[in-house]
């Protein structure tokens, strides 16, 4: 099962990436991480199990406390009071953002997930915000409800919901590429690590390619997801990143059909319309749950990122 997740953009904060990179460079604090493994451990045994100085372990968990790589508490010893240990994370994503040749263009849009323009949804299904629940449970009519525009994580069991993105295209512009990423996996009644769906990727109608979901994540409390939403319902998604380039589809850089990005016609409409979904014939009808920056693992909605040039004078 996928673990608690970090996502550290190089990009965004680097004070940040400084103090937890400088954590990870150390043996000794990347075995104390290894060793803390689901544990919750005092000092002395960390100590103990590395064979090193009890002050010593001390000072490397100072610096791991420091970048949020592991959490401490005190509770009652024999003798004062003991300090336990445990691993914040299990996984540290690191992204590296790629700087575009100076000919190449990008605009990137991000929607919120309960912006949807249209949908066909069939139970499962539903929605919640940050604080509660909109409308009733296994009710596709919840979806028309007035505050479905504040979603953070939404479900159905087969079906579809479509979103229009603002076109930034400029007109005499050459799209080359366009990612779609959304945090997503299977949808099952409460929640299932055993649950294929196959999710698919629709682009201005033009069907882009299709990822099977291997399970519908619960069991253990996603990082944004909120403390009122049990545990033993869906907590977290996947990060899956679509792309189209001039060579075809792709989902996490494995070709996926040979659908180019001129056949999805960008320069056509206004918006661009990207449409996620489970058919009802497919072979894994799993359904599909959809989450918001504030629900999940990965603090960001739907995010649509096109690149594109102009003619060379």
């Amino acid at each position: 099962m996928a673990g608690k997740v970090l996502l550290l953009d190089l990009t965004e904060n680097s004070e940040t990436a400084l103090t937890l990179l400088k954590a990870l460079s150390s043996e000794t604090r990347l075995a104390i991480l290894a060793y803390l493994g689901e544990r919750t451990v005092n000092v002395n045994e960390i100590a103990l199990a590395l064979q090193i100085a009890p002050s010593s372990a001390t000072t490397h968990i100072k610096i791991l406390e420091k970048a949020d790589l592991i959490r401490t508490e005190f509770i009652p010893a024999t003798h004062g009071l003991q300090k336990l240990c445990a691993r914040t994370y299990d996984d540290v994503h690191i992204r590296l953002e790629r700087i575009p040749e100076t000919s190449q263009h990008t605009f990137s849009i991000a929607m919120p997930i309960g912006q949807f323009v249209d949908f066909d949804v069939h139970p499962t299904c539903g929605l919640v915000n940050a604080e509660h629940m909109i409308g009733l449970l296994d009710t596709p009519s919840s979806f028309y409800e007035p505050e479905h525009v504040s979603a953070q994580l939404l479900w159905f069991g087969h079906g579809h919901v479509t979103y229009r993105f603002p076109n930034h295209l400029p007109a005499t512009a050459a799209a080359i590429r366009l990612d779609l990423s959304a945090e997503v996996c299977s949808e099952a009644p409460l929640h299932h690590l055993n649950w294929p769906s196959d999710i698919t990727v629709w682009i201005n109608g033009i069907e882009i390619g299709t990822w099977t979901s291997p399970a519908d994540f619960g069991g253990e409390r996603g990082l944004l997801t909120p403390e009122w939403w049990e545990t033993k319902d869906t907590q977290y998604g996947l990060l899956k990143i679509w792309s189209v380039t001039q060579e075809g589809s792709f989902i996490d850089g494995k070709n996926i059909s040979k659908i180019p990005i001129d056949q999805l016609k960008l320069q056509e409409k206004p918006y661009i319309e990207v449409r996620l979904g489970v058919k009802p014939n497919a072979q894994h009808v799993g359904g599909m749950n959809i989450f918001g920056e504030r629900f999940g693992n990965y603090p960001q909605p739907i995010v649509l990122k096109v690149n594109f040039e102009y003619p060379k004078l």
